[in-house]
């Protein structure tokens, strides 16, 4: 999606990810944005725990592309799944998928999703950053490996840390998740991100 706007009411707003699903999430908003790919390096710090990578990346994605659009609003998010305080990236391949859900299985993980939204329009700069990270805690089911293998072979979510998808299938092989903002584990913490934009005089009915 295309659209630069000066109106007060629809600023210039920018998704600063080339996530899919971050796309198909803002969309839901119908607010006219665009998508802004940030070219930064997303390896953790030694020694981080996995919330402050979070943070730290989703306002180092935000920031990169605000450098590039003065005067946008810019949408930055990074999520980073624990287990044991270890972090779980994206698996890749099925190989390392199964290995995930074995490890998973019957245990509870933290997906820590943070989002930071940058108001290029703000002259002082603690008044240019609002940024939030949202836990969710899911619970995953206890099952065998023919039951995960035949889930990933179907829904092959290999782009996705944890190697579930929550909107799709893999819904089925999750016992229970907790979280205030039940979009955050698909990626975009949506209430949290309408209460930061109505903070910067967004209106979303006008």
């Amino acid at each position: 999606m295309s659209f630069i706007s000066d109106s007060p009411l629809f600023p210039r707003l920018i998704l600063a990810s080339g996530s899919r699903y971050r796309h198909e999430l803002l969309s839901r908003l119908q607010l006219p944005f665009e998508v802004m790919i940030p070219d930064i390096d997303e390896t953790p710090f030694a020694g981080e725990t996995p919330a402050v990578t979070a943070l730290r990346l989703a306002r180092s994605k935000a920031q990169a592309v605000a450098a590039l659009a003065p005067h946008a609003l810019v949408i930055g998010s990074d999520q980073v799944a624990t287990l044991d305080d270890r972090q779980i990236g994206k698996p890749g391949n099925h190989e390392n998928a199964l290995l995930q859900l074995q490890t998973m299985r019957g245990r509870r993980v933290i997906f820590h999703t943070a989002l930071c939204l940058w108001d290029g329009r703000q002259a002082m700069p603690e008044k240019q950053v609002q940024i939030e990270n949202i836990p969710t805690f899911v619970t995953f089911r206890d099952l065998p490996d023919h039951e995960l293998n035949a889930y990933l072979h179907i829904e092959r979510p290999y782009d996705c840390a944890g190697s579930a998808k929550n909107e799709g299938l893999g819904i089925t092989i999750i016992e229970k998740i907790e979280s205030t903002d039940p979009t955050a584990l698909t990626g975009l913490p949506l209430i949290a991100l309408t209460t930061m934009l109505r903070r910067a005089g967004v209106q979303f009915y006008a």
